[in-house]
């Protein structure tokens, strides 16, 4: 394998490229035992030994120590690691190792996601927040339906939060309610619904 470039990460690691499409990072010691260098070569053998002795348990680790501080996606932790220049070999390994041992499960993280913005977020908001960490459409939808979610309510919530006052507030102040609750992804015909329902002694 051609050694592409060697480059500083910081003061004890390295970014090596290979063949100018597999990036991995290494430590200083170990790029010196396996004598890296830009423009030389890494016999494929070297690689596998770096791969299964070096990268496969430094991935498992950190995979680890991510999931210590917050529970996350599958997605996620791919993202993680490719960011940490794991290559993908070490970075499906991990993942397996992980999912051997039910450390993620995207329907279970899923559930509980919805479980607890239910009461705060919208439909819209939570599909696409989902969709973002890598959830099946399927399952997003199969949770939408199965998890009841009080739109209504969180849009009333929002107006006595924004102390909005049906018989006082101004054309313009109206949009800029209405703007807000459309970014939060609550449709235009609940907004405009409860907006039209909402009196001032309702709070």
């Amino acid at each position: 394998m051609q050694v592409t470039s060697v480059t500083p990460l910081d003061k004890r690691r390295y970014k090596i490229l290979l063949d100018e499409e597999i990036t991995i990072a290494l430590y200083k010691g170990e790029v010196k035992r396996y004598r890296i260098e830009a423009g030389g070569e890494l016999e494929t053998e070297e690689y596998e030994e770096i791969l299964h002795d070096i990268l496969f348990k430094r991935a498992r680790e950190r995979v680890v120590f991510l999931l210590k501080a917050s529970d996350k996606t599958e997605k996620e932790l791919r993202n993680k690691l490719k960011e940490g220049y794991y290559p993908q070999e070490a970075i499906d390994h991990a993942i397996t190792a992980v999912k051997n041992y039910h450390y993620i499960d995207d329907e279970r993280y899923a559930r509980q996601y919805v479980a607890n913005g239910a009461c705060k977020k919208s439909r819209r908001q939570l599909s696409y927040e989902l969709q973002k960490k890598g959830i099946d459409q399927e399952l997003i939808a199969d949770l939408m339906e199965e998890c009841p979610i009080e739109e209504d309510k969180q849009i009333r919530d929002f107006l006595r939060k924004r102390r909005y006052h049906a018989g006082e507030a101004s054309m313009e102040e109206k949009k800029k309610i209405m703007a807000a609750l459309g970014r939060k992804g609550f449709s235009y015909e609940s907004i405009i619904k409860v907006i039209g329902e909402f009196c001032d002694n309702e709070y």
